[in-house]
């Protein structure tokens, strides 16, 4: 159990500790990472910055992953994806797509996204449940050259650390508990972060 963010991001960065001084590129996932991807990236000298990435909604349970998008395009589709018409899956992947042009407009108003090429790369999220998002922002980022790209979480199910090892150089997980419900339930506090704290944390 995690007090906050905070706490997961100061634990995270202690784990990464190796990194420091290498000027690692700490890209975090929007919005819940952001405020963690800021500690990690001054505890290590590091620089950062966001990788956009949406998870494509169930019909009816918009919590609930079927897949992810990158800012590219590129599709992750999970298994239960299947079910769904084509018609769903591109009209919510073009819903998804105009989310992600409309915060790199409102993010990074006045400077391209860092290029991550020949960097190390740390992809910080605050915990992973399906895994989606993050296999969609370790495939982005692979196909721009990073030196090393580090998958880092405070917490995910086995099966989900499973799914994104091939994705990453490296995988850096503090907690893997079964059951796993939701990110949510191994946070004292787990409060929802806005853009406005994001735009913010990447103006600082």
């Amino acid at each position: 159990m995690f007090r906050d963010r905070q706490d997961a991001a100061d634990k995270l960065a202690h784990a990464l500790e190796l990194y420091r001084g290498k000027h690692p590129l700490v890209l975090a996932i929007p919005r819940g990472a952001v405020p963690m991807g800021k500690i990690i990236a001054k505890a290590l000298d590091g620089e950062l910055d966001v990788v956009l990435v949406r998870k494509l909604r169930a019909p009816g349970n918009p919590e609930f992953a079927i897949g992810s998008v990158d800012e590219t395009g590129w599709t992750y589709l999970s298994s239960y994806a299947r079910e769904l018409s084509e018609k769903y899956l591109a009209d919510e992947k073009a819903a998804q797509l105009s989310v992600m042009h409309e915060r790199r407009a409102s993010y990074t108003p006045i400077r391209a996204p860092i290029d991550p090429a020949g960097r190390i790369v740390i992809v910080v999220d605050d915990g992973l449940a399906t895994g989606s998002t993050m296999i969609a922002a370790l495939h982005a980022l692979r196909a721009k050259n990073p030196e090393k790209l580090v998958c880092a979480v405070p917490v995910a199910p086995p099966d989900t650390l499973e799914k994104i090892t091939p994705y990453a150089d490296e995988v850096i997980c503090l907690d893997t508990p079964d059951p796993f419900y939701a990110v949510g339930q191994f946070y004292q506090a787990f409060d929802q972060v806005e853009d406005e704290e994001v735009v913010e944390l990447l103006r600082q």
